[in-house]
C-alpha cells in the first residue's frame, strides 16, 4: 500500500451532493443503471460533462444547464460516476503540497504509532483478529469523527448506494441516516411503500432489527432491512412522544417508486408531488406538467410543488427541474478546499410553466436535492416557499471507489444557493411558516435537523434565532395553505409569517 500521496490517489471519483442523508434500506434492483443526464453537476476532476442520453429530454426542450466551472455536484444519494484521471500537479507546487495546494506530506510518526498498535492487536489480543477486519475497522475509524456523512461503505453497501437511485429494489422503502451509536434515524418513509403503510414516520429512531441491537463498529447496520419480497422484518422504534420503544412489523416487497404524481386542485391550479429525485424524475416532471397544462386548456394559472419529506436523490434531476422553470440565473454552486470542488450551474432560457405563479411546499424532511431546488427557485424570485424549515444538509460528498469493491464517502465541499448563502445546518427558511397541529415548544431547539446530528459541519447561520425548524407537515392542510398563497396577487408576497395547519379529515401517512 503506497502512502506517498493518499489524497490524490483517491481523486479519480464521482462527487455526490447533498441527502441528504443516506438510504441503505433497499435491495439491489434488477435493472441496469441508466446513464446520468448531463444536467447533473458532475464530479471532481473532469473537464467536461458526459454527453447526455437522447431520452433525457425531448428534442424540443431547451438545452440542459451547464456548469461554469467543473466540479462536484451529484447528490449524496447518487451513485458515483466514472471520471477521467486526476490532473497533474502544477509545475511549481510548493514543497509538501500538491498542485491544488493540499498538504501531501504523510505524518510518519503517526503512521508508526498506528503500526505499533496494529501489531500489538495482532500479537496480543485475546482472540485472533483477521487482517481485513482489522484494516476495515481502522479505515472506518478515520472517518468516524469527521461528520455524519463521511462513511466507509463495504461492498454490499456500496452496491446499494450505487443502485438506490433507480427506483426499483427489494426492501421496505425508507431513507435513513446512520447515527454514531449504530442506530438508524428515519429521514423519511417513501410514499406508498411498506414503511409508510406500517406507520413509520420521519424522525423515528430504529434501535434494533429483529430484536438485535446495533453495534457502533458494525458498518452498514441497515443491511438486514433488505430481503426477499414477502418476508417480514421487526423494527424496534423510539419515537418522540412515546414513553417506551415499540415494535413494528414490516413486510418487504419490490419497491417501484413513482417519484412524480400530480392532479388539478381547482380549474387552472395544479398540484405536483416529487417524492424523490431519481434518474427519470426530471423527464416524469416534464410529462406530468404537460398533462396538467392540457387538462387546463393549455395553460396553468399556478402550481403547488410539494417537496415535503423528499430526502433528495440525484441532483441531476433537481438541477434539470430548476432549469425547466427558470429563464436565467444561477441554480447552485459548490466550494471546497481544492479547485476541482468548485462549480457553478446556471439556467438556460425557457420556462415550461410560462411564468405562472409557483409555490414550493417543504418541511423538515425535505433535504439535499430538495433544498437545492427550493433554494434555486426562491433565490431567483421564481417561487415562494411555504412550510417549515428544511433539514439543512448543505455539504458535498465524494464517493471514492476502492479496489476491493468497497467505497469511501467523504465530505469535500459545501453547496450554496444562488444568493450565495450556505444552508448547512440551517436549511431553507420558508417565506410562510406552517406549524403542525401539535407544534413543539416554540422556544425549544428543534430535534429534527442536520444541526442536531452529532459531529455535523458547523453552518454559517445555524444558530440564527426564530427559524421555527424541525417539523414534519403531514396531510392535505399544508396543500390548502400553499394554494391560498398561490392565489395571492404577484405583488403581494407575504413576509415570513406563521400559520397553523388544521388537522385534515384524511391525512397521508
Amino acid at each position: 500500500m503506497s502512502l506517498r500521496h493518499p489524497l490524490r490517489s483517491l481523486l479519480p471519483l464521482a462527487l455526490a451532493l447533498g441527502a441528504a442523508p443516506l438510504a441503505f434500506a433497499q435491495q439491489a434492483p434488477t435493472t441496469p443503471p441508466p446513464a446520468a443526464p448531463q444536467s447533473a453537476p458532475q464530479s471532481a476532476p473532469s473537464t467536461a460533462p458526459a454527453t447526455p442520453p437522447a431520452e433525457t429530454k425531448p428534442a424540443d426542450t431547451k438545452p440542459v444547464p451547464k456548469p461554469a466551472d467543473t466540479g462536484p455536484t451529484d447528490d449524496t444519494d447518487s451513485p458515483p460516476q466514472p471520471v477521467p484521471p486526476a490532473r497533474a500537479p502544477a509545475a511549481k507546487a510548493k514543497p509538501g503540497k500538491d498542485g491544488d495546494g493540499v498538504d501531501s506530506k504523510v505524518p510518519i510518526e503517526e503512521i508508526r504509532r498506528y503500526v505499533a498498535v496494529y501489531n500489538a492487536v495482532k500479537q496480543a489480543y485475546v482472540e485472533p483478529v483477521d487482517d481485513a477486519k482489522l484494516m476495515h475497522a481502522a479505515i472506518r475509524g478515520l472517518l468516524l469523527d469527521l461528520d455524519p456523512h463521511s462513511v466507509y461503505l463495504d461492498k454490499v453497501a456500496a452496491e446499494d448506494f450505487d443502485e438506490q437511485s433507480r427506483g426499483n429494489y427489494d426492501g421496505i422503502g425508507v431513507e435513513l441516516q446512520r447515527q454514531p451509536d449504530g442506530t438508524l434515524k428515519v429521514i423519511s418513509p417513501i410514499d406508498d411503500t411498506p414503511a409508510t403503510r406500517a406507520g413509520i414516520k420521519a424522525g423515528d429512531l430504529i434501535i434494533a432489527i429483529d430484536g438485535k441491537p446495533f453495534k457502533v463498529d458494525e458498518g452498514d447496520s441497515s443491511s438486514t432491512l433488505r430481503g426477499a419480497p414477502g418476508s417480514k422484518v421487526v423494527l424496534t422504534i423510539v419515537r418522540e412522544g412515546r414513553d417506551k420503544p415499540f415494535d413494528l412489523t414490516v413486510a418487504r416487497e419490490t419497491i417501484r417508486v413513482t417519484s412524480v404524481k400530480s392532479r388539478l386542485l381547482e380549474p387552472g391550479y395544479a398540484y405536483l408531488r416529487i417524492s424523490a429525485f431519481q434518474a427519470d424524475t426530471a423527464a416524469d416532471f416534464e410529462t406530468q406538467l404537460e398533462k396538467l397544462k392540457t387538462q387546463s386548456g393549455g395553460k396553468l394559472r399556478g402550481l403547488v410543488m410539494d417537496l415535503r419529506s423528499n430526502p433528495g436523490g440525484l441532483l441531476t434531476s433537481a438541477v434539470q427541474i430548476a432549469d425547466d422553470l427558470l429563464d436565467s440565473g444561477k441554480i447552485v454552486s459548490t466550494r471546497g478546499r481544492i479547485a476541482i470542488s468548485d462549480a457553478e450551474f446556471s439556467a438556460t432560457p425557457g420556462d415550461r410553466l410560462d411564468g405562472a405563479p409557483l409555490v414550493v411546499l417543504v418541511d423538515a424532511g425535505s433535504a439535499s436535492a430538495s433544498e437545492v431546488l427550493a433554494g434555486a427557485l426562491r433565490d431567483n424570485g421564481r417561487a415562494r416557499v411555504v412550510g417549515s424549515r428544511t433539514f439543512g444538509k448543505g455539504s458535498v460528498q465524494t464517493v471514492l471507489p476502492l479496489d476491493n469493491g468497497d467505497s469511501v464517502k467523504l465530505t469535500t465541499a459545501r453547496y450554496y444557493t444562488p444568493s450565495g448563502k450556505s444552508i448547512q445546518a440551517l436549511g431553507i427558511v420558508p417565506d410562510v411558516v406552517l406549524r403542525a397541529p401539535k407544534a413543539p415548544d416554540a422556544d425549544g431547539r428543534p430535534s429534527y435537523t442536520e444541526a442536531t446530528l452529532p459531529g455535523h459541519l458547523h453552518g454559517d447561520e445555524e444558530d440564527t434565532p426564530g427559524t421555527n425548524a424541525g417539523e414534519v407537515l403531514e396531510g392535505d392542510a399544508p396543500i390548502a395553505s400553499a394554494l391560498a398563497e398561490l392565489k395571492k396577487p404577484a405583488g403581494a408576497k407575504t413576509p415570513t409569517a406563521v400559520s397553523k395547519a388544521a388537522t385534515p379529515g384524511a391525512s397521508k401517512r
